[in-house]
């Protein structure tokens, strides 16, 4: 049986799906040897031509919204372009993060054509929010105790591994990022904890329908191996649900 990806939500205009980590959204020219894609599960899925809007990494796991026309694809990138979609985020850092900062960090382009001091600094803003903490009685690193905590973020521009970037930068790097986290911590949730994935996903979208006078809601549950981490940590009460509802503003 072919793979389907589990359905958020469905109209007439859009679908708003639940991406895995490490399934890429669309091909790419990174995308060598890969034959399967979310847009191409989506369409089978549906029996229907689907329109990505936006883009998540390939590591990231979480709410994945594709159009059902051209016409519904641009209203929505235009939102999206506009900073007119809330997004919110879960991530597991390493030590304890901010009770709530905003990071306010220009990005250049990591994977441009150009190196990337040549690439031009552009706006990026994330607010985070620390909703818990644990600590493990091990040492990971030089410290007897290792300590983690799991952060809300909620990026307000949509820059190349923004979220990533701004908590490596501010010192509380996401576990399992490979590129802008810590190897040590990284090895310990892959042999210690059965957890080798990029531990951040995309958990709420709110946007105002292209096609009705309201702003819809969407928020994800997470994937498997995300939740068991959580219930071991004693988060499970932070562990969002598959769910939806309209709204008059945008919050």
């Amino acid at each position: 049986m072919s793979q389907v990806l589990p359905i958020v939500y469905q109209d007439e205009s859009l679908v708003a799906v639940r991406k895995p980590s490490g399934l890429l959204v669309h091909r790419t020219a990174l995308a060598r040897g890969e034959s399967r894609f979310a847009l191409q599960i989506v369409r089978d899925q549906l029996g229907r031509h689907v329109y990505p809007v936006h883009r998540l990494d390939r590591p990231t796991s979480g709410l994945l919204l594709f159009a059902l026309s051209p016409s519904i694809a641009n209203a929505l990138g235009e939102a999206f372009t506009a900073q007119q979609v809330r997004k919110r985020y879960l991530a597991v850092v390493r030590g304890v993060g901010p009770e709530h900062e905003w990071l306010d960090n220009p990005l250049r382009e990591e994977d441009g054509s150009r190196p990337k001091a040549e690439m031009p600094a552009q706006p990026a803003c994330t607010q985070i929010r620390r909703l818990d903490s644990v600590e493990l009685p091990v040492q990971v690193d030089r410290y007897p105790q290792a300590r983690y905590s799991l952060m809300e973020a909620r990026p307000t521009t949509g820059r190349r591994h923004q979220i990533r970037r701004h908590l490596s930068l501010r010192g509380y790097p996401i576990i399992g990022d490979a590129k802008h986290g810590k190897g040590r911590h990284n090895r310990f949730f892959r042999d210690q904890l059965g957890c080798s994935r990029l531990l951040l996903a995309a958990v709420g979208l709110g946007f105002r329908h292209p096609a009705r006078d309201a702003v819809l809601h969407l928020s994800a549950a997470l994937d498997g191996d995300m939740q068991r981490l959580f219930e071991s940590f004693g988060w499970a009460g932070h562990l969002p649900h598959d769910g939806i509802h309209w709204d008059e503003a945008l919050t």
